[in-house]
């Protein structure tokens, strides 16, 4: 029996306040990227791909070829994931051992940086293995990019521009969010980054109609696509080199965010990203990245990995830290 129940205890001033809760979202998240380590996505009912599906017959609903259909499209996509989360958050709050479940639940649906590292790596040993081919047909699980207009050399600097990006979109960006705003947070960047990868690119059919989404993303991913080019700048071979590319080149790229996260691991690497390339048939003359470095080689997709790898886990320092620091300021403000 505590010994606060017990009235020959001693004196009320000498009693303790009950010690402040777990942690809930900085243990939770730390289980959900170690569920990702381990096991990858989840095999069967990933809700990343239910949201996919529902998303996709919302858009034959909706579709208008006018922004204003999109950003409804995009507000009732994004703010229904938003309210499911956010309603779960509410049932598990009471029990901490329950929102630490949810936590590692959904920390382990939304991110996928063991999926990054394993399509990366089948890629490059098909290149190394002289298989063109199936590099070519293996091309479109990680990147748009039209695989039969590439070289083994364009396959390598492919992998490795999305390796990049990846590292944010699918690892950092959702563990900033997440320590922002709980499991409503990572629901809302998962989907938002699911939306403008299904409507917000420059498509005949989706110019209009996916511009909300395509700048919602820009907006949401710009924390994570920071973090993740400082991060790459302190992990990386080459600090200095990562740093003075993302200074220099970022801003260069037509995405924001993309720019700034490609520039850090082409500088970190010492390799050349950016340069010509095509999406859906479209030719494309990107901005060099890093100019001073060399051409891509098979063997940077391996290396590229692993400086992802190495992000993704001072990410994840950073952000659960950042979340058990903001957990205890509520608990603090809650005993007001």
């Amino acid at each position: 029996m505590r010994a606060d129940h017990d009235t020959t205890a001693a004196p009320p001033a000498l009693s303790a306040d009950p010690a402040p809760p777990m942690p809930g979202h900085a243990y939770g998240a730390l289980l959900g990227y170690l569920f990702d380590l381990i096991a990858g996505d989840p095999r069967r009912g990933h809700p990343v791909a239910a949201f996919g599906r529902a998303a996709a017959a919302l858009e034959r609903l909706l579709w208008r070829d006018h922004r204003g259909a999109g950003a409804l499209y995009t507000a009732v996509c994004a703010g229904g994931a938003v309210a499911a989360a956010a309603a779960l958050d509410r049932a598990a709050r009471r029990s901490p051992a329950a929102r630490t479940a949810l936590t590692a639940t959904a920390t382990w649906t939304v991110i996928g940086g063991s999926s990054l590292a394993r399509e990366a790596r089948t890629i490059a040993a098909a290149l190394e293995a002289g298989d063109l081919d199936a590099a070519r047909a293996r091309l479109p699980h990680l990147c748009g990019r039209d695989p039969q207009a590439l070289d083994a050399d364009g396959i390598a600097r492919a992998v490795v521009e999305s390796v990049a990006e990846n590292t944010s979109d699918a690892v950092v960006g959702a563990l900033v969010w997440g320590a922002v705003a709980g499991v409503p947070g990572l629901a809302g960047f998962r989907a938002v980054n699911t939306l403008d990868a299904m409507v917000g690119h420059r498509s005949p059919r989706h110019l209009r109609f996916g511009w909300a989404s395509a700048r919602l993303d820009d907006v949401v991913g710009r924390p994570g696509s920071r973090l993740t080019a400082l991060l790459a700048v302190l992990a990386g071979p080459d600090p200095r080199g990562a740093l003075r590319a993302w200074r220099a080149d970022a801003r260069r790229h037509p995405s924001p965010n993309a720019g700034a996260v490609e520039a850090a691991f082409a500088g970190a690497l010492g390799v050349r990203l950016g340069g010509t390339l095509s999406y859906g048939g479209r030719v494309e003359h990107r901005p060099v990245l890093n100019a001073s470095g060399r051409p891509v080689r098979v063997a940077d997709i391996e290396r590229a990995v692993r400086l992802s790898r190495r992000v993704g886990a001072l990410a994840l320092a950073v952000c659960a830290g950042a979340a058990a620091l903001r957990e205890q300021r509520n608990t603090r403000k809650g005993k007001r």
